[in-house]
C-alpha cells in the first residue's frame, strides 16, 4: 500500500509541476530522486535543473539565487559526498566559510540519506556524458606511486 501511495504521490507531484524533464525516467531506481527533486528542490533550482535568474549575483538581502543543477551550474564540480553533505546540513562551515549566509535549507531532518542519495543521483542524470567524463577525470581515485 506504501508502495502505492508513493507512485500516486509522485505522479500527482510531476503533473503539479508541469510536464517531467525529458530525461526524467519512467521507472526503476530514478524515479524516487525525480519524484523528490519535484517536490523538494524544483520551487528553487527549477524543474529542469536551470536554477534561478542571475544566479551568480547577490540579491539584496546578500544571498545568491538558486543555482543550476544542470550542465550550465557548478553543482557537477563539487564530488558527490561534497553534494550529500550540503543538501543534508546546509550550507554551512566546513563547506562554507563561518557566518556565510543561505536560503539553502538542511534537508536531513526532512529527507533520509537514501533519499537525498536518490535525488543526487538523478540531478547526476540530468547532466550530459561529457560532463559525466569531466567528473570521472576530476574525481578519479588518486594511487600512489608505490
Amino acid at each position: 500500500m506504501k508502495t502505492l501511495g508513493l507512485a500516486v504521490l509522485a505522479s500527482t507531484v510531476l503533473v503539479a509541476c508541469g510536464d517531467p524533464p525529458a530525461s526524467a525516467p519512467a521507472s526503476g531506481p530514478l524515479t524516487q530522486g525525480a519524484t523528490l527533486y519535484a517536490a523538494q528542490c524544483a520551487s528553487c533550482h527549477g524543474a529542469q535543473g536551470e536554477g534561478q535568474p542571475n544566479w551568480r549575483e547577490r540579491k539584496p538581502d546578500g544571498r545568491l539565487p538558486a543555482p543550476p543543477h544542470d550542465a550550465s551550474g557548478h553543482t557537477w564540480h563539487h564530488p558527490m559526498e561534497m553534494l550529500f553533505q550540503m543538501t543534508r546540513d546546509g550550507i554551512v562551515p566546513p563547506l562554507a566559510p563561518e557566518g556565510y549566509q543561505s536560503d539553502m535549507p538542511a534537508f536531513g531532518k526532512t529527507l533520509s540519506d537514501d533519499e537525498i542519495r536518490a535525488v543526487l543521483a538523478y540531478i547526476e542524470s540530468l547532466w550530459p556524458d561529457e560532463v559525466k567524463q569531466m567528473r570521472a577525470e576530476r574525481f578519479k581515485p588518486q594511487t600512489s606511486g608505490r
